[in-house]
């Protein structure tokens, strides 16, 4: 880990590989009365250190980890009635416990986005163990507009990259492939 920085807890010293066959768990906000809990039914896909301003990220940390689910297979079993979207006019709809502020899960409501069915989520905030590991890291010059020393720009890729996280200045290739073939099927250019 470098002394004057942290990626993000789960994965300054390494992390483990997704376990086989895992089925999902219960993430908990981190309230200490009434914590708002959401059932995860499905192992989780694409998770990556995020360093976008918009992802909640725990205290000390520059990067998000945070992973795709299918939003069928996201229920909010535990207090629903203390959440609340961020920002409505955000893509993701990012549902936040008012209590703690922590991000629950982020759902995008347009249907005809690329990755409308897909639920955003934090696996940190998850006591079992078996998630997929997060495999890049994504808008990694993004943590300069939170406010991230600039000089230290070339540690923190040299960091991701010793922690196997690929850092990219956008999503992963497939991601971006999966968003421009939406976008070019709306379009007309690419037939279904």
């Amino acid at each position: 880990m470098s002394s004057t920085f942290s990626i993000h807890p789960s994965v300054d010293n390494g992390f483990k590989p997704a376990a086989k066959d895992f089925a999902g768990g219960t993430l908990v906000c981190k309230c200490t009365q009434d914590p708002v809990k959401v059932s995860i039914k499905a192992q989780t896909a694409h998770n990556h250190a995020c360093g976008c301003t918009k992802c909640w990220k725990p205290k000390g940390a520059t990067f998000a980890v945070i992973a795709v689910v299918s939003r069928d297979k996201v229920s909010v079993t535990q207090h629903a009635e203390k959440l609340a979207i961020v920002d409505p006019k955000a893509t993701i709809q990012r549902h936040a416990c008012k209590g703690c502020g922590v991000h629950m899960f982020g759902r995008i409501e347009n249907t005809s986005h690329a990755f409308f069915g897909l639920d955003f989520v934090h696996t940190e905030l998850s006591a079992e163990t078996g998630w997929s590991e997060p495999g890049f890291a994504a808008f990694v010059s993004s943590i300069i507009e939170s406010g991230f020393d600039p000089a230290l720009m070339g540690e923190v890729r040299s960091r991701l990259r010793q922690l196997h996280l690929e850092p990219y200045d956008c999503l992963s290739p497939p991601l971006m492939d999966a968003l421009s073939i939406q976008a070019a099927k709306l379009s007309g250019v690419l037939k279904s």
